[in-house]
């Protein structure tokens, strides 16, 4: 008897043992079942597919997005469309092989119809993205020097060693005008070219007529040129003709190159102005 009594004894200690054991089998089962309460909605076959198809607007979404940034298409020359640009805009690989190979015989593209006589490219992207072809516009070129008689060559005065008072002996060209045409003069180091006296600002087409009547670039400026290869962002900023974006896209164009060996290779910068080539060519040199 006593040992069956024993048996089924416990201490004081033991039986808080036990207690505290019950209680917290019972607060996991609690848990266990609100938990599984609270989230049984979302294991659901409903629920499932309501989460499906929320992915899939989510999805839809994020490709209307996308389709609306893919064409935002800014102003740029045709001239000179890269690999990429030219896949961007949905032009095929023998499309943008064919305006390649036009340009590497050193020819221009003038118009929407030259772009797409030689790229070969549909009526519909033609009209999608001709709206931002940007063409150079080239100023009014004048004869070359040995196209002229040796008497009007004999006649003219030097452009680069006018006075004021010399371009003032022409009419329609007073102090103002002289001081700003001088002043546009000594910004270039000197007039490279006749035509550059469209760029004097405010100054009439018909006051240039009359100048280049009288005047003409005997002798060239000199002027020291940059080494493109070598030149600082600051030296190529300060250069005439070229503005911050485009040094930029120099700096991150000469970066992609390594080294520059033909100063033309500039020409295949995107948006590069073509109209000023020649100009932007007079202050620098590739080496």
């Amino acid at each position: 008897m006593r040992f069956h009594e024993s048996h089924f004894w416990y201490s004081k200690s033991q039986r808080n043992g036990i207690l505290i054991l019950a209680t917290l089998i019972i607060l996991l089962q609690l848990v266990l079942y609100f938990t599984d309460e609270l989230f049984a909605p979302y294991h659901s076959a409903d629920n499932l597919d309501e989460l499906r198809e929320i992915e899939r607007l989510l999805d839809s979404m994020q490709g209307n997005e996308s389709d609306s940034t893919s064409y935002r298409i800014y102003p740029f020359n045709p001239n000179y469309i890269s690999d990429y640009k030219g896949y961007t805009l949905g032009m095929s690989p023998e499309e943008i092989d064919r305006l390649l190979a036009f340009r590497d015989q050193g020819k221009f593209l003038k118009s929407a119809s030259d772009f797409q006589v030689v790229t070969g490219v549909s009526d519909s992207l033609l009209d999608k993205i001709s709206v931002f072809f940007e063409f150079p516009k080239f100023k009014k070129q004048y004869l070359r020097r040995d196209a002229r008689t040796e008497r009007e060559i004999a006649d003219k005065k030097d452009l680069n060693k006018a006075s004021r008072e010399d371009l003032q002996g022409v009419t329609g060209i007073g102090p103002i005008l002289s001081k700003r045409i001088i002043s546009y003069r000594n910004l270039l180091g000197g007039f490279s070219f006749d035509n550059q006296l469209y760029e004097v600002y405010n100054l009439p087409d018909e006051a240039i007529e009359s100048l280049l009547q009288k005047f003409e670039i005997v002798e060239p400026p000199r002027i020291e040129k940059v080494n493109i290869n070598t030149a600082s962002f600051q030296q190529i900023l300060n250069l005439p003709y070229i503005d911050y974006e485009l040094t930029r896209k120099i700096m991150a164009f000469r970066s992609e190159e390594k080294l520059i060996t033909d100063l033309s290779d500039l020409k295949k910068i995107d948006s590069f102005p073509l109209d000023k080539y020649d100009r932007i060519a007079v202050y620098l040199f590739a080496e």
